[in-house]
């Protein structure tokens, strides 16, 4: 795979999702990530958030405002990790399939694109067909960002999968690069022996 072990990348948090229930219903939101390099100002999967004046205040102690994010990654189209995506209105917006600039929309293959020297996005099918994971190298080793893994604790079998096979090999690919999982609703994990795989 064409992804640097290291790299010039800075990865942030912005916020840990998370899947919950309440006495008023199930709460959800994506883990949202800010990745740097150079100029790229990259959001990974900005969806639903129990306050987006929190997730852009949260941006700006990055010293990011959301008029200079230059892109931003949908993992793939559940709304739980698109629905704040036009809080960023200068942004590119990648999928697993096409870039959409404005009112362009530019066809390509996710799978090896570079979105800068140090972040890469790669196909990786399970959770959706269309699921991709971008890979960031750090000074420290590859994050991926990814939907892969809800949580660090998996789960083991992902419910919405519809070819488990399919999400093995996707983890699989992404565990032969990644010293850090960042998951789709859960905090960062080191993965190690007993990850879901």
């Amino acid at each position: 795979m064409d992804i640097p072990a290291t790299g010039a990348a800075q990865v942030h948090i912005l916020q840990a999702g998370y899947v919950r229930d309440g006495t008023d219903g199930q709460r959800v939101a994506s883990t949202v990530t800010l990745i740097q390099e150079g100029n790229a100002a990259v959001i990974v999967d900005p969806g639903m958030v129990s306050s987006r004046s929190g997730l852009l205040a949260s941006l700006a102690r990055h010293g990011v405002g959301p008029d200079s994010v230059t892109d931003v990654v949908f993992s793939h189209h559940h709304p739980d990790h698109t629905v704040n995506a036009a809080l960023f209105p200068a942004a590119r917006i990648h999928d697993h399939w096409a870039i959409y600039d404005g009112d362009l929309w530019i066809d390509r293959d996710a799978d090896g694109s570079a979105i800068s020297p140090s972040i890469r996005l790669i196909a990786t099918p399970g959770h959706t067909p269309q699921d991709i994971t971008t890979l960031a190298a750090t000074p420290d080793g590859v994050h991926a960002c990814t939907h892969a893994w809800w949580a660090s604790d998996g789960p083991a079998h992902d419910p919405f999968a519809p070819e488990p096979a399919v999400l093995a090999a996707s983890r699989a690919r992404i565990l032969a690069v990644a010293s850090v999982i960042i998951p789709g609703h859960g905090p960062a994990f080191v993965p190690d022996e007993t990850t879901a795989r």
